[in-house]
C-alpha cells in the first residue's frame, strides 16, 4: 500500500467538480483500491457521492491511499492532481 497526506488548499475544498474528476481518475484502476480518508471516515475514490459526503473543506487534511497491482501509478496520478488542483 502506498499513501500520501495532503492539506487541501482550494477555497471550496473538494467540491463537485474536483470530486467528479477524482472519481473519474480512479475508474481505470479497477484492480487497485484507491481510498480517501478524512478523520475517521474512509471512502473509495471512485464513489462520487461518498467522496462528497466527506465534506472536505479548505485546510482539511486527507490521506489518499492505493492498494493493488497499479498502486504506484494510481498514487502518482492522484498526488499530481491534488497538488495541481486542490
Amino acid at each position: 500500500m502506498q499513501q500520501f497526506t495532503y492539506t487541501v488548499n482550494d477555497p471550496l475544498g473538494i467540491h463537485a467538480r474536483p470530486a467528479g474528476i477524482i472519481a473519474k481518475m480512479a475508474k481505470p484502476y479497477a484492480d487497485t483500491t484507491i481510498t480517501i480518508t478524512k478523520g475517521d471516515k474512509t471512502v473509495k475514490a471512485s464513489q462520487l457521492m461518498k467522496l462528497m459526503s466527506l465534506a472536505v473543506k479548505n485546510g482539511d487534511e486527507v490521506v489518499v491511499a492505493a492498494e493493488g497491482p497499479a498502486e504506484a501509478e494510481a498514487i502518482a496520478a492522484m498526488k499530481k492532481f491534488f497538488e495541481e488542483n486542490l
